[in-house]
């Protein structure tokens, strides 16, 4: 789920140059979701980090993930029970 997530996510994402050569990348609709690499590679590396991050930042603190190309990530509000 979350890996699909994910490439949905790296599809999407729109890279920039920045004036020193390094590259940022962003994602349309996740807000606060910026990654920088020296490289293409080094970036996208990166972006797959903090998208993970805001993933389950936005889990812990039961904020909605906004679906992304149809793929969606929901989490359940009703406690889970433990059986040991």
């Amino acid at each position: 789920m979350f890996s699909e997530y994910i490439h949905a996510a790296l599809e999407l994402a729109e890279y920039d140059k920045l004036e020193d050569g390094s590259l940022v990348a962003t994602v349309p609709g996740l807000q606060g979701v910026i990654a920088i690499g020296d490289t293409f590679e080094e970036c996208r590396r990166d972006l797959i980090e903090v998208i993970e991050e805001w993933i389950v930042a936005r889990l812990q603190w039961g904020y909605s993930i906004p679906p992304i190309a149809g793929h969606t990530i929901d989490s359940s509000k009703e406690p889970v029970a433990v059986v040991e």
